[in-house]
């Protein structure tokens, strides 16, 4: 039985809200569930408007969608909603230069199929902790490069700056993954404002710990916030196999 709980909390130095997050464990269109964490970007209120009216769009387009191929849904939403992501931008000048990360999953039987723009992730954990997603970030084009590796990444001065967003461009490239899903696996989807504060060892280490997935999920938001808690903070947990 699939078991969800998501979360998003405001951090210790933000004064508003950008991180949205969408989750429904029934079918949406074809597609028999979905899950949505956006991180926005802009100036005041055009980031928190950029992550929500991005996720509507996206749930919309995946409702009304006449394809029966689920990647092919998701990639026509996410590139709709870029488009109306925009043409908002240009109507409105307090909304110019607006944006926002996506990462969108849905759970079809043991398969996971994940889309993602942006640096917000998802990680399948299990006795282990494996990154599904890739940022587009400076640090992370860097990092492939070889220029730097990853402990310097953690902390480059460079680190916010992504390289794909939801609105940048006219056109938008979505990098799609498929993970077969075990027992005992816990797909974590987050925005930055957690793995900017947390290694992904201690992630695991909370997500093992003896605690339902509300305390898990709660748990990762405290710690994030006892390390400086400098972003929003999106948190959905997605346990595929639960009892």
């Amino acid at each position: 039985m699939l078991k969800t709980f998501s979360i998003t909390d405001i951090g210790k130095k933000r004064q508003l809200n950008q991180d949205y997050v969408y989750t429904s464990e029934i079918p949406v269109g074809i597609l028999p569930n979905v899950f949505i964490v956006a991180d926005g970007m802009g100036g005041h209120n055009a980031g928190d408007y950029a992550s929500k009216y991005t996720v509507e769009t996206i749930v919309r387009e995946i409702e009304c969608s006449k394809e029966d191929n689920a990647v092919t849904v998701i990639k026509n939403a996410i590139e709709i909603a870029n488009g109306h992501i925009r043409q908002k931008a240009e109507e409105d000048i307090h909304l110019y230069g607006m944006g926002t990360t996506l990462v969108v999953a849905t759970c079809m039987g043991n398969t996971l199929q994940v889309a993602n723009v942006g640096d917000s992730r998802l990680y399948v954990v299990n006795e282990t902790i494996t990154q599904i997603t890739r940022d587009h970030s400076l640090v992370e084009e860097m990092v492939r490069m070889g220029g730097i590796d990853r402990e310097t990444a953690r902390s480059h001065p460079d680190k916010n700056i992504i390289t794909r967003a939801i609105g940048a461009s006219e056109t938008i490239k979505v990098d799609f993954f498929t993970v077969e899903l075990h027992q005992g696996d816990i797909v974590l989807m987050c925005s930055d404002g957690l793995t900017n504060m947390l290694e992904d060892e201690e992630i695991r280490m909370i997500l093992n710990g003896q605690r339902d997935i509300v305390e898990k999920a709660e748990e990762l938001v405290k710690a994030a916030n006892n390390n400086g808690g400098r972003d929003n903070i999106a948190v959905i947990l997605i346990e595929p196999f639960a009892d």
